[in-house]
């Protein structure tokens, strides 16, 4: 295969990490491998992934097999080559595209190697860290994987620490961050210590807890996520002395117990290190960063004399004054200041906390250091503070770091895997490469020039760089975001212009997409107004609209601020940011748990369940405004009593006027109403381009504002409910990975159910209605048709119940179930892409055993009739007792009393209405149990044995007041919820080529209604409504590109979304034989 045909190719190639032994993480989780795989070359750009093998990566190889990777130490067939460090040298092949965190578009020297090797052998290099959005932040980050990481790592040390001083503290008991299975995990574990800490409380003596944040950044939020998993208080800078005179004060400690049952947080950012040095001026955070020789210290004095813990998440420049010195510390320490150790995790080594000499390692995260005779120790016994600075904390969380990565990275993989030219990338991958084809692109042709201006020596590609020393000189300081907004390109660009040249002295680069960077040159001209013109050029670049910069008086030096872009992101970082809003409309069945989801996304106790998991991390949404619309108010009302950033509103969707105006207030539309309504919504969401979401079947109506959706740009995300939803979501997972390891699928039987628990089928007829029984006798009336090897079966509505089966699945075989066929199981062949390839498709709704015979025995009998009945429409109204005997055809005079299960299954066998004395027996106690026997007046809304049935069936077989919760809304319980939901989906795989026997897979869904503080919901309500809660966070998180009218049979939509309901809690259980 010649050179020129690897770029572009399609081929992706997935290093083996080596850069450090800790280093598990990967650039593609096998679920983001197949989603690629899964929808072709044509769709995604990839045709194949190549996995180099390893044995420490955190997910196994075969997990790649199995979704039709291909595992292989050779890389060569590969266009597109991927890591998260930096490979070896010898992994650089010639004309492929790389990409990793290369640490080379700064000219950081230790990483010039391989750039020249890249450059040398013709190849292209995309780096992760300069993928940035229009908001002008990068992209692809792990800053809160480390905040998470540094602070449970600390805790863990905290405890062992206190127990070296003499206390026994809830920390003791909690591990490192890399000891837990997962973040949930982990996450659990810090909860665990925090019931402890509420129930027991710590020592006094260690007590005010104090951790200080130092930022507000992606680290420190991670960091305060951990944080805020414990009982807590946050305290302002500004009253920390006054927290710490409460503790101290005599009168207050008598009063209270020997115990304190929370811990105190207390978020500091620049304005509460430094202070201007003329008092008269307040702090200006754009003239701080400007003009730092100003600006004194204050944190030594102010905060760290209150601080137990500093967490150090900010990052910082020398040009800052430091957080804190060694001096400081020690002076701190002899005075009696509660400072038990430091969590660096910013890891800057030599840094704003100058004592902080050294990095740590993962299995050992801890040093000592003993201001008091300036010693550092390994160990926790003694004198001084505990310091942790470990450089590779996310990958501590190394499955959940990966995940959230590979989500973002995912979407740009088609693009890089299958572009020969680069001019037809998007712009943000574009700016990203900084190598093309052996060359420099030009966003980055300073690097040679700084590496020339450093004078070392440069490889021949770069031989055409050659620095010319000059008569006059200058030293000048540039800061600002130089590299990542490129404007160290533009003061190349005017000095060399102007004939000058420059040498770079000294380069102090931001590690983060908020710090800036500094370069120090020596900036020269051969005539002095040469020179003059360049600075006067430089300081017009700096600040074109008002000169911020400053001409010393010494001489031969100058600094300038090229800041307008940082100052332009510190608005925009102060900038409110509005709460994304979402409207439910309906109140009824479901609507309880969708409003619940939504609206405590941003809670603690939410993220256990949503972002705890963080196989979907929703970094975006902190919060979620919800608005729950009802034709009555009260029920709205209802629905949001108790819930934050709710709303009710009382609103009528035929109502054209308000329906808009509360439509145009969100983002994302849930329709919980009867599906004749989604029609009306749907129109109005695409005239006002604004995202839609249901649990309902899509009519033909709905399937033909598809091309309208997508002019509108919107999606219109529907049957995101139980079934259908979940089912399609867990078919088209075990369907597509079949695929895509090169699989057919022979069979396809899905099956679901929602039932009583078995404690609950308490009837004779074992099943119990959350709705009314309507809609399920006359889904049992309808015809139906499926395929079974290769024979299409069909099945007339009144023979249905009839054709029900016994069955049982393997790993619950405790429930004794049957199928009854569900409608048109073939159109699901075209939907799933499977009907030129499966002998069996079938789709069946489950009951508990002997259902069919029951139900299909009072069909005959003619229960199920719809026609109005003679004796319905007299003037007397009958009593129940008196229509049963006219449909058992028993005259009223040939029988006195009251009938009894026997006389009723005598009948029953002596009209042939059925043939197993057995089912007639079960059918008569069924009909007892209705109250058919009773001698009550029918009421006069019924007029036909339909009516009077459902009637009877809602009456007597719902779930009662202390069983369910009504209509999905939650109530007091006691016993447990009694209702569940079963889905099972069974799936054939063979191989054609043969050299593989036939698979067996199974998934299954056993899901019950459950109970919180006292109050439960239905298991139907959950299953129907999260998936739709679902829906409207990944519309809300920019998770779903595809616009138009949309199956959740989509990577995108499914992948996430079962990820997200596993988290929720939500048992999935799925088997391969």
């Amino acid at each position: 295969m010649g050179n020129d045909t690897m770029l572009g190719n399609g081929v992706v190639g997935i290093l083996s990490e080596s850069s450090n032994k800790w280093e598990r993480r990967v650039p593609l989780t096998p679920s983001h491998c197949a989603r690629l795989l899964h929808s072709g070359k044509g769709k995604t750009g990839v045709a194949r992934i190549i996995v180099q093998p390893s044995t420490k990566r955190i997910y196994h190889d075969a997990l790649y097999e199995e979704v039709g990777c291909e595992i292989s130490q050779d890389l060569s067939e590969c266009g597109l080559i991927l890591g998260v460090k930096q490979p070896k040298v010898e992994m650089i092949f010639p004309d492929r595209a790389y990409a990793f965190f290369s640490h080379t578009h700064k000219a950081q020297k230790e990483n010039m190697p391989l750039l020249d090797k890249i450059l040398d052998v013709r190849a292209s290099l995309y780096d992760y860290e300069l993928i940035v959005g229009d908001h002008g932040k990068r992209l692809l980050a792990f800053g809160k994987y480390a905040g998470r990481a540094g602070l449970i790592d600390f805790l863990h040390g905290l405890g062992m620490r206190y127990l070296s001083l003499g206390y026994s503290t809830p920390f003791l008991s909690l591990g490192a961050s890399y000891m837990y299975s997962s973040l949930v995990a982990a996450k659990a574990a810090v909860l665990s210590v925090g019931e402890e800490i509420a129930a027991h409380g710590l020592p006094s003596g260690i007590c005010p807890l104090v951790f200080v944040f130092t930022g507000s950044g992606n680290v420190s939020l991670g960091a305060q996520e951990i944080f805020k998993l414990l009982p807590h208080t946050y305290v302002d800078p500004g009253r920390l002395p006054e927290l710490f005179g409460k503790a101290n004060n005599p009168s207050q400690s008598a009063q209270t117990s020997t115990r304190v049952f929370q811990v105190y947080g207390c978020v500091v950012t620049s304005q509460d290190m430094v202070q201007h040095e003329d008092p008269t001026k307040e702090f200006d955070k754009a003239d701080y960063y400007a003009h730092p020789e100003n600006y004194g210290p204050i944190f030594h004095d102010k905060i760290a004399p209150y601080a137990s813990v500093i967490v150090n998440c900010m990052y910082w420049e020398k040009r800052f004054p430091p957080l804190l010195t060694t001096k400081q510390l020690q002076d701190l320490m002899r005075k009696g200041c509660p400072l038990l150790g430091i969590s660096d995790i910013t890891c800057d080594i030599g840094g704003s906390l100058e004592f902080v000499n050294q990095t740590t390692s993962i299995d050992s995260p801890f040093f000592r250091y003993d201001p008091f005779n300036d010693s550092y120790h390994h160990d926790m016994e003694g004198n001084g503070v505990i310091c942790a600075s470990v450089d590779i904390l996310p990958t501590e969380f190394a499955k959940e770091a990966s995940k959230h990565f590979g989500d973002i990275l995912s979407e740009f993989i088609g693009n890089l895997a299958s572009t020969i030219d680069i001019t037809e990338l998007p712009a943000h991958l574009r700016r990203a490469c900084i190598a093309h084809r052996g060359a420099i692109t030009p966003l980055f042709e300073y690097i040679p020039r700084m590496r020339n201006s450093d004078s070392q020596k440069l490889p021949e590609t770069l031989a055409n760089y050659h620095p010319n020393k000059k008569k006059y000189n200058i030293l000048v300081s540039l800061s600002g975001h130089l590299f990542d907004q490129f404007l160290i390109n533009e003061a190349l660009d005017i000095i060399e212009a102007a004939g000058g040249s420059f040498q770079l002295v000294k380069c102090q680069v931001g590690q983060s997409a908020d710090a800036i960077s500094c370069s120090e040159l020596e900036v020269g001209a051969d005539d002095n107004a040469v020179l003059r013109q360049i600075i006067d050029s430089l300081m017009s670049i700096a600040n074109p609209s008002e000169n911020h910069g400053c001409i010393y008086k010494e001489t031969n030096k100058i600094s300038l601020k090229v800041g307008k872009a940082m100052e332009r992101g510190n608005r925009k970082e102060l900038d409110d940011k509005e709460k994304p809003a979402v409207l439910i409309l309906g109140a009824g069945r479901v609507c309880q748990p969708v409003a619940e989801a939504l609206a405590t996304a941003g809670s603690v106790s939410s993220r256990q369940l949503f972002n705890m998991c963080q196989e979907s991390d929703f970094e975006g949404q902190s919060d979620i405004q919800v608005i729950v619309a009802s034709l009555y108010l009260k029920d709205a009302e209802e629905i949001i009593e108790g819930l934050p950033n709710a709303t009710a509103i009382q609103l009528d969707v035929m109502d054209h006027e308000n329906l808009h105006k509360y439509i145009s207030q969100v983002e994302v539309v849930i329709s919980l109403l009867p599906p004749s309504c989604h029609f009306i919504v749907a129109n109005a969401c695409i005239e006002l381009k604004r995202h839609l979401v249901t649990a309902s079947y899509f009519d033909d109506s709905m399937s033909k504002l598809d091309e309208k959706a997508k002019g509108a740009g919107i999606t219109i995300l529907g049957e995101m409910g139980l079934d259908p939803g979940i089912d399609h979501m867990m078919a088209m997972k075990m369907i597509n990975q079949a695929h895509v390891r090169g699989g057919k699928i022979r069979s396809f039987i899905s099956y679901c159910g929602g039932l009583p628990s078995p404690e609950a089928a308490n009837n004779p007829l074992a099943y119990k209605f959350s709705w009314n029984p309507a809609g399920a006798i006359r889904a049992g009336r309808n015809p139906a048709i499926y395929r079974s090897h290769g024979e299409t079966v069909s099945i007339n509505g009144e023979s249905l119940y009839d054709s029900a089966v016994s069955f049982r699945i393997p790993d619950l075989p405790s429930f004794a179930l049957e199928i009854l066929p569900n409608r048109n199981s073939l159109v699901y062949g075209g939907l799933y892409g499977i009907d030129e390839e499966a002998s069996s498709i079938f789709r069946g709704t489950l009951r508990y055993e002997g259902f069919g015979e029951i139900m299909g025995t009072l069909a005959r009998i003619g229960f199920f009739d719809t026609e109005a009945h003679p004796i319905l429409t007299l003037s007397k109204r009958p009593t129940f007792g008196a229509f049963l005997l006219e449909l058992l055809k028993i005259r009223s005079e040939d029988f006195d009393g009251t009938m009894t299960a026997e006389d009723i299954e005598g009948r029953i066998l002596a009209l042939g209405l059925c043939k197993a004395q057995k089912t007639a027996l079960k059918t008569a106690k069924t009909i007892l149990y209705l109250g058919f026997h009773e001698q009550t007046e029918i009421p006069v809304s019924c007029q036909s044995a339909f009516d009077v049935t459902c009637l009877r069936m809602e009456e007597r077989l719902a779930y009662s007041t202390e069983e369910k919760g009504y209509y999905g809304r939650v109530c007091v319980l006691d016993p447990p919820m009694e209702d569940m939901v079963l889905l099972h989906h069974e799936v054939e795989v063979e191989f054609p080529d043969g050299q593989r026997p036939v698979e067996k897979h199974r998934a299954t869904l056993l899901e019950y209604g459950r109970t919180k503080n006292g109050k439960i919901t239905t298991a139907m309500s959950l299953t129907v409504g999260i998936p739709a809660a679902i829906g409207a966070l990944l519309l809300l998180e920019k998770k779903i590109k595809t616009r138009g009218v949309l199956r959740p049979i989509e990577p995108e939509v499914y992948m996430p979304a079962l990820d997200i309901l596993q988290a929720y809690g939500f048992k999935l259980l799925e088997k391969t034989e």
